[in-house]
C-alpha cells in the first residue's frame, strides 16, 4: 500500500530540499524545512543575526522560484487522506502501549506531525485497542515514511518491526475505516460505545487546541454522524459489552461458579472505564468493591451514583494492602509503569483453594499496569486486553450479521463526506477567477478616471463610476460562478461543477493546481522557519 506518489511528491522535495541548502549555508546550525534536526525535542534556530534571516528568506524564495518553473509535472492527483496505525487486531499489547499517546499529549504529538514536510493536517487516535494516526498528506510515499519514522522514534521500536503490524489506508479506504471505527464495526466488542466517546474527544481536543484541520476535523465530524446512526438505526449496541464488561465476565469465567459473588473485588483506577468495571459487578451480583484510587473524590462521585453496591476507599498507599485481601484485582489507571511486577504477586498471601488457589490480575490499561512475568507466579494469574478475544468470540456469527446492517449507512455517509471534499476543489478556481476579473476592473477604470480627468470628477460621480464597474463584473461573473458553487449531495451536478472547473481554469489560464500546491509548500517552510 505504499505505492504511488502523489503530485507534491518530486516538487515539494526539491522546494523544502532548494531552501534547506540555501539556509544551511549562511548558518550550517539552523533548522530549516527539510532536514531540520531535532535535540532533546527542542528545535535549534539559527541566532546569527539579521544577515541569516535575510538569507534564509532570501533561500526560500530561490527554492520557491525553482518550484513554479518546475511544478507543472507534478499536478496530477491531489493530497491524499492516510491513516497509519496498529490496533488489538494486528499489533499485541506489549507494542501498543510503547506507542500509546495520553489524551493530555495529542496537540504535541499532532504539531510534531504536521511540522513534517509532507503532512498539513493530523489527527491521532489512541485507546487501550488502537493507536492510529490520521494525516492529509502532500505526497502518500513521503508522508508516510515520515510518520512510520515519527513512530519509530516515538516507540523506540525499529521501522522494519513496525511495518510488520502496522496497516495503511488512503483516502476512502481510511476515511471508511475511521467511520467503521466510529461505528463499534473494528471494535474488539462490536458496537461498544465508548470508542463513539473517543473519537469525539479528538474533535473536542482539536477544537481547545486549534491543532485539526479542515479535512481531517470534517471526516471526523462526519464519522461521529456515521457512528450515531449506526448506533440508532440498528440494532448493533443491543446487547453489546465495552471492555470494561468483558473484562468482568473473564474473571467470572476464571472464577469457580460457586464462588463468583464471594470472591473479593479489588478495583485500582477510578476512572471512566474503572467506572464502568464497577457498574458491571453491580450487574453480576457483587454487593462489594474495594476501590485504589489517587484522590477521594472520584470514589465518591462513583458511589453517590451506583448505591446497590459497597464501595470502600483505599488511598493509593495502601494499595498493596488491598492486593493482599483481594480475589480479582482490576486494573485501569494511566500510569506509564508498572503497578504490579512478579515480586509483588510473590509478596501476597495465597488465595483460598476455593478460590482456586489462584489470584485474578485482569489489566485493562495500555500502556499496561500488570507484568505479564506474573503469571509465572503459581498463585497469580494475568490477563490483559488482548485476552478478552475468549469473550468476544461467542457471537461471532451475531458480530457478522450487525456488521453488514451498518455498512449501508456507513457508505451513505462516506459517499456525503467525498462529495464535499470533491467540491473543495472548485474553491480555488473561484477565489483565481474572482481575482483575475477584479484585476482588470481596476486597471480598465484607472484607465477612464484618467481620460476623464480628476478636476472633472467629484466623489460621488467617481463612486459612481467605480460602482458601475463592479456591477457589470458581478453581473458577468454571477453565471460561471454559479457553475462552480456545489454542495456535493447530488453526484451528476458535482461532476458537471469539476467540469465547468477546469473548462474555466483553461479558458483563463488561472492555473489553480500549481498555486494551490505552491501556497501549501510555502506554508510549510514559513511554519518550520518561524
Amino acid at each position: 500500500m505504499m505505492a504511488g506518489a502523489t503530485s507534491a511528491t518530486a516538487a515539494a522535495g526539491a522546494f523544502a530540499a532548494a531552501a534547506a541548502a540555501s539556509a544551511k549555508a549562511a548558518c550550517p546550525w539552523a533548522v530549516v524545512a527539510a532536514g531540520g534536526r531535532r535535540r532533546s525535542g527542542v528545535v535549534v534556530r539559527c541566532d546569527a543575526g539579521g544577515d541569516a534571516q535575510a538569507a534564509s528568506k532570501a533561500a526560500s524564495i530561490t527554492a520557491l522560484e525553482q518550484f513554479k518553473i518546475s511544478a507543472d509535472r507534478y499536478m496530477k492527483e491531489k493530497s491524499s487522506i492516510a491513516v497509519i496505525g496498529l490496533s488489538v487486531h494486528t499489533a499485541p499489547v506489549d507494542m501498543r502501549e510503547k506507542l500509546a499517546v495520553a489524551e493530555e499529549l495529542w496537540p504535541r504529538a499532532i504539531s510534531e506531525l504536521t511540522s513534517l514536510n509532507h503532512i498539513e493536517e493530523a489527527a491521532v487516535l489512541s485507546t487501550c485497542n488502537r493507536m492510529e494516526i490520521y494525516v492529509v498528506a502532500l505526497s502518500w510515499n513521503r508522508g508516510i515514511r515520515e510518520v512510520v519514522d515519527w513512530m519509530s522514534k516515538k516507540s523506540g521500536i525499529p521501522a522494519s518491526e513496525l511495518r510488520e503490524h502496522l496497516f495503511m489506508l488512503r483516502d476512502s479506504d481510511a476515511t471508511r475505516h475511521l467511520f467503521e471505527v466510529s461505528a463499534g464495526l473494528d471494535s474488539l466488542v462490536l458496537g461498544e460505545g465508548q470508542i463513539l466517546a473517543q473519537v469525539k474527544q479528538v474533535v473536542r481536543n482539536g477544537q481547545n487546541s486549534g491543532g485539526l484541520g479542515k479535512n481531517i476535523d470534517r471526516m471526523f465530524k462526519d464519522a461521529i454522524t456515521a457512528g450515531k446512526r449506526v448506533r440508532c438505526e440498528t440494532n448493533i449496541s443491543a446487547g453489546a459489552v465495552s471492555v470494561s464488561s468483558a473484562a468482568v465476565e473473564l474473571a467470572m469465567m476464571k472464577l469457580p461458579k460457586s464462588e463468583c459473588l464471594s470472591a473479593r473485588m479489588l478495583l485500582i483506577g477510578a476512572g471512566k472505564m474503572g467506572k464502568l468495571v464497577v457498574k458491571h459487578l453491580i450487574a453480576k451480583g457483587c454487593k462489594k468493591v474495594v476501590v485504589v484510587n489517587r484522590s477521594v473524590e472520584r470514589v465518591d462521585a462513583i458511589r453517590e451514583e451506583m448505591k446497590d453496591i459497597e464501595i470502600v476507599y483505599r488511598p493509593l498507599t495502601e494499595m498493596y494492602e488491598a492486593a493482599a485481601d483481594a480475589d480479582v484485582v482490576f486494573t485501569s489507571t494511566a500510569s506509564e509503569s508498572l503497578l504490579f511486577t512478579k515480586e509483588h504477586a510473590e509478596a501476597l498471601p495465597p488465595i483460598s483453594l476455593a478460590m482456586g488457589g489462584v489470584r485474578l490480575f485482569v489489566d485493562i490499561s495500555v500502556p499496561r499496569n500488570v507484568g505479564a512475568c506474573l503469571s509465572e507466579v503459581e498463585h497469580a494469574r494475568v490477563y490483559n486486553v488482548d485476552d478478552l478475544k475468549e469473550v468476544v468470540e461467542a457471537n461471532k456469527e451475531d458480530r457478522v450479521r450487525k456488521a453488514m446492517e451498518a455498512q449501508a449507512i456507513i457508505t451513505q455517509e462516506l459517499k456525503r463526506f467525498e462529495a464535499w471534499r470533491d467540491s473543495l476543489e472548485t474553491v480555488p478556481t473561484i477565489k483565481k477567477l474572482r481575482s483575475y476579473a477584479d484585476r482588470i476592473r481596476a486597471s480598465e477604470l484607472e484607465k477612464c478616471l484618467q481620460k476623464i480627468g480628476e478636476d472633472n470628477l467629484n466623489k460621488k460621480m467617481r463612486r459612481s463610476i467605480e460602482e458601475l464597474s463592479t456591477g457589470i463584473v458581478n453581473k458577468l461573473l454571477h453565471g460561471p460562478l454559479q457553475h462552480l458553487r456545489c454542495d456535493g449531495s447530488d453526484s451528476r451536478t458535482l461532476d458537471e461543477t469539476l467540469e465547468n472547473m477546469h473548462a474555466l481554469n483553461r479558458m483563463f489560464n488561472l492555473d489553480t493546481e500549481k498555486a494551490v500546491l505552491e501556497q501549501k509548500i510555502k506554508a510549510k517552510v514559513e511554519k518550520t522557519q518561524s
